[in-house]
């Protein structure tokens, strides 16, 4: 296959790199990456200027702009070539639950979907990130079997693999997104008190059998079919009596 990958971690973070080794082996891939790291930048596109992409090397390039921006521009404009897959990763931290909203891996992911692509966000589940080289064995794995999955055209695969040696991965788990707590209050800065820090994410609380972050606990690889359409359908009656009593 023919792959785009980009990343929200930057172009030279290791993740990208471990990711690129791995699949290029049996596939040929091209990296259109931000410059630096761009995490929580969600489905955010840059349009208040236009974007430079810089090529480092054959394939390989860098751009001020966030993950969704180079997949969208990489699909639209910038290459040539028809692309049969996008996957984004291997991030440095989980992507569980609500961590989904906020992940511009997943966001990348996403764009690719939007465009037409089928897409895959991976990430290694810690923040120890002592085994990027098991996602990217776990990554290779996917792809060797994707072609056989029949997926419907609009979903997006998060996967979250155990930052553990592949030995200890006790296989692979369909899951649904879990839900953390509220998250923690804003932080003032230690050297300017009229700045903030945004709080860190809140601590598990939909975590039973069945969710991304039981999988993981578990030392299973999650995969976490995600939708892009928002609508919550079992209250469209319910809005639509409300409005009724609007005069």
């Amino acid at each position: 296959m023919r792959i785009l990958i980009s990343n929200d971690d930057g172009f030279d973070a290791q993740g990208i790199k471990i990711l690129v080794q791995n699949l290029s082996k049996e596939h040929e891939v091209v990296v259109v990456a931000p410059n630096e790291n761009k995490s929580a930048s969600s489905s955010s596109l840059t349009l208040d200027r236009p974007l430079q992409p810089v090529e480092i090397k054959k394939n390989f390039y860098s751009v001020d702009a966030t993950p969704s921006d180079c997949v969208h521009l990489a699909l639209s404009g910038l290459l040539d070539e028809a692309f049969d897959l996008v996957v984004t990763g291997i991030n440095f931290g989980p992507n569980l639950g609500d961590d989904v909203v906020y992940s511009g891996t997943v966001a990348g992911a996403i764009e690719g979907r939007f465009l037409g692509l089928p897409s895959l966000a991976i990430s290694l589940a810690s923040w120890q990130g002592k085994h990027f080289e098991t996602a990217g064995i776990i990554a290779k794995k996917l792809l060797t079997q994707i072609t056989h999955a029949q997926l419907s055209h609009d979903t997006i695969l998060n996967v979250n693999v155990p930052d553990v040696p592949l030995a200890d991965i006790q296989g692979f788990q369909t899951t649904r997104l879990g839900k953390r707590h509220q998250s923690e209050k804003s932080v003032p800065d230690k050297d300017d008190a009229s700045k903030f820090w945004i709080g860190e994410n809140g601590a598990q609380a939909d975590n039973g059998v069945g969710t991304d972050f039981h999988a993981i606990a578990n030392n299973y690889v999650s995969v976490t079919p995600l939708q892009i359409d928002l609508t919550k359908y079992n209250e469209i009656d319910t809005v639509s009596t409300w409005l009724e009593t609007i005069k």
